[in-house]
């Protein structure tokens, strides 16, 4: 009885509501909560992809039956929220610090002091926090991550900072775009100016590596700056000299610069920019295998396709981290002998010109606004099909409007490039289609003189980057 009590306690200790959670991780949400990253592009999306990953997490742990899930690594900027006394040694200059752990624990309360201890957060709060046994009977709650008010004693008491308090200052003082360009275009204009050779430089590596080896593109995974780039192309140039064999089975990729060596979901040729030339050849040398593997993945997207009446399984770079071909082989391979298992009642072409996403950490099927389906790995194929066929006509809505949209914002950045005299004008992905047609219609209207000969990247925030590229907020005011 005591060895029974013992261990029914401990399993109370092992499991907290959703509510429980949200107040432990109180002091995570505020360390990397994407809008203290506004200056800092590659971050902010950094930390917005990896809450998402981690609510899906929290959410799967919270449905009735759930035994374990898959383990999943993610990282984390982490802000400094304390007093300027307390700063820690390893925190990079414009006060942030990365943090990479990898979750594979199967009840809440591990999870939260998992993510809490790798982040060096305090702890001492979760002493007293016990599970209801109402928790358990309340069905699962809303997703974790949402907008988080404590009283203003709890920022004097602990030392932490306000962060309601630091958005408003941060809304006080934005400025209007003229004034603001008015600040800002000599340092811009400085900067890119003395970043033009650089400039130079990376369009002829970049021509001159592609026409040699054949490649379809180089891209990078991340927004750094042109001297960075230029420093890895003229590392994958000295390589190509030294070892010129080595480079030959590149023929036909798109290189991608990014965080670690291998091959993506869509098939292109990562190269890890901390990886030495060594790790670079043998990734080469493997590119037999990973193609065979990108061909397996392709015949079961045509399966699944048959299988789902002609929806086709599409993987979006910029809407979430970088998967790796094995992990999305992985992901194809189990949806679709969950789909074999079940013979599903669907004519071949009923969802002809749909398209799908697959993701692990889901537990529902649903309709994106841009007309592509989200459906999780592990969903019940005939419920999927009912799914399916009654979204189908909003869907095919929703992806009609898409194509319009993308049209649109095509036309309105030719015309802003045209009538600004702009060097350039992209967008962050975050930045929605609609949302940079209505920028950039205004732009044209109100005629900024400042920007001639400049490089503008539309986003959530003002800003002048190293090499002399404005960022301006799409609903910049006026």
């Amino acid at each position: 009885l005591s060895r029974k009590h013992v261990a029914t306690h401990l399993v109370q200790q092992r499991t907290l509501s959703g509510a429980d959670a949200v107040n432990a991780l109180r002091p995570f949400y505020f360390a990397v909560h994407p809008d203290f990253f506004g200056q800092y592009p590659r971050e902010r999306e950094v930390n917005e992809n990896s809450l998402k990953r981690l609510n899906g997490y929290l959410d799967n742990l919270q449905k009735p039956g759930s035994h374990s899930v898959q383990p999943m690594k993610l990282t984390f900027y982490v802000r400094d929220t304390r007093d300027s006394s307390d700063v820690q040694a390893d925190l990079l200059t414009s006060g942030f610090r990365s943090v990479s752990f990898t979750l594979h624990t199967n009840d809440i309360l591990s999870t939260v002091m998992n993510v809490l201890k790798s982040c060096s957060l305090p702890i001492e709060h979760m002493s007293g926090l016990k599970a209801s046994a109402e928790a358990s009977e309340r069905p699962p709650e809303a997703p974790f991550y949402r907008p988080i008010k404590w009283d203003k004693s709890y920022y004097t008491f602990t030392g932490f900072r306000d962060p309601e308090q630091e958005l408003q200052q941060a809304r006080r003082v934005e400025p209007v775009l003229s004034l603001w360009l008015r600040n800002n275009e000599p340092e811009a204009t400085k900067k890119q100016k003395v970043s033009l050779p650089r400039r130079e430089e990376l369009i002829r590596l970049k021509k001159e590596l592609c026409h040699k080896f054949y490649l379809a593109d180089i891209r990078w995974q991340r927004s750094w700056g042109v001297a960075h780039r230029c420093c890895q192309l003229q590392s994958l140039s000295r390589l190509s000299q030294q070892n010129p064999e080595a480079l030959i089975n590149l023929q036909g990729h798109t290189i991608v610069f990014a965080d670690q060596s291998g091959m993506n979901a869509s098939g292109h040729v990562m190269l890890g920019t901390m990886d030495v030339h060594h790790q670079w050849t043998k990734l080469f040398e493997q590119l037999s295998s990973y193609r065979s593997l990108l061909q397996q993945t392709e015949w079961l997207k045509e399966r699944i396709s048959l299988l789902l009446g002609g929806t086709q399984v599409i993987h979006m770079e910029r809407l979430g981290p970088v998967q790796l071909i094995a992990e999305h082989y992985s992901t194809l391979s189990t949806f679709h002998k969950s789909l074999v298992s079940r013979r599903l009642r669907l004519h071949p072409r009923s969802l002809q010109g749909l398209t799908m996403l697959l993701e692990n950490d889901r537990s529902n099927p649903s309709l994106h606004e841009m007309g592509h389906f989200i459906v999780p790995t592990n969903c019940d194929p005939p419920k999927l099909q009912v799914f399916l066929q009654s979204q189908a006509p909003e869907a095919r809505l929703r992806t009609q409007r898409k194509n319009q949209l993308q049209v649109e914002e095509d036309a309105v950045v030719k015309l802003c490039l045209q009538n600004l005299s702009l060097r350039s004008l992209s967008k962050e992905p975050s930045v929605s289609s609609s949302q940079m047609i209505l920028c950039c219609k205004r732009l044209v209207e109100q005629r900024f003189p400042l920007m001639q000969g400049l490089h503008i990247c539309v986003s959530h925030f003002y800003s002048v980057m190293q090499d002399g590229d404005l960022c301006v907020p799409w609903d910049w005011k006026n």
